[in-house]
């Protein structure tokens, strides 16, 4: 199914690789590309659940932007233990203008396939996505 804004598809990988993440914990996280050439959005890496936030971060290209989620784990005020899921739009000031807008118009359509996200951030810079900024999002 095509997305009307930029015509990109979503490939099926994306929502089993989600859905087994958001289902079974089966992932820490997941990057997402778009494919410029077969204009659609794949998954290009899977992050194991032994993997901390910092593998997570560094997976991030300095230079490219891409889609993630990331399964928190976190412990409540209260001494409860959560989860939550995390969308990122990584979209660094370095990357080309093409891409940022590629990114950009496809966004919001991709992140409603990935049903069951709690928590959104875009960066620009990794200062932007430091883990204490995403564990306060969290609470």
């Amino acid at each position: 199914m095509a997305n009307s804004a930029s015509g990109l598809a979503v490939n099926d990988e994306c929502k089993i690789k989600f859905s087994e993440l958001k289902t079974k914990r089966g992932f820490r996280f997941i990057v997402f590309k778009i494919d410029d050439k077969a204009m659609e959005i794949k998954v290009e890496r899977l992050g194991e659940t032994s993997h901390g936030y910092e593998e997570f971060t560094n997976s991030l290209p300095a230079d490219e932007c891409r889609y993630a989620v990331y399964d928190l784990d976190f412990v409540t005020d209260e001494n409860c233990q959560k989860s939550k899921i995390f969308f990122f739009s990584w979209s660094p000031d370095t990357a080309r203008t093409r891409s940022k807008m590629l990114y950009a118009s496809s966004k919001d359509r991709f992140r409603r396939e990935m049903d069951g996200i709690q928590c959104e951030i875009q960066a620009t810079d990794p200062s932007e996505m430091s883990l204490d900024i995403v564990k306060s999002r969290a609470h």
